[in-house]
């Protein structure tokens, strides 16, 4: 799964949340995208598993781009703990991600592949996506 090899602090605070992506919002090296449509968090195990998808149907042809990392990490207390006494300890890491950017982009597969291939990894997303193209 997707991580940063070294992080400069082991637990960030909260930051305002992207609601519109300003960047990394069109086609930029592939021919086929998957566009989130609406803001979120995107678990690295996630993009992984939307990733595996996408190589299994499209038989590892063509070529695949990932256009999110998730970097910042999140805190997650243990069962039955009590309010308080700070963040709990490193759970995974998350990318913050706007509506309108471009989650996955492919190119070197026909259309077909690549719009399924699309939509069967759009379902391992916790948000709505579309299919673009070029």
């Amino acid at each position: 799964m997707l991580q940063p090899k070294r992080i400069k602090h082991r637990k960030v605070h909260k930051r305002r949340f992207p609601t519109i992506a300003r960047k990394g919002n069109t086609l930029s090296f592939g021919t086929y995208g998957l566009k989130a449509l609406e803001p979120s968090y995107i678990k690295s195990s996630q993009i992984e598993a939307a990733r595996r998808t996408i190589a299994r149907y499209s038989k590892r042809g063509g070529k695949l781009w990932i256009r999110i990392f998730p970097d910042k990490p999140f805190t997650a207390k243990g069962a039955e703990v009590g309010m308080g006494a700070g963040a709990g300890s490193l759970s995974h890491f998350v990318a913050a991600i706007g509506a309108g950017r471009m989650l996955f982009e492919m190119s070197g597969v026909t259309e077909e592949i690549a719009r399924e291939a699309l939509r069967l990894a759009g379902h391992k997303l916790p948000i709505k996506t579309k299919f673009v193209k070029k």
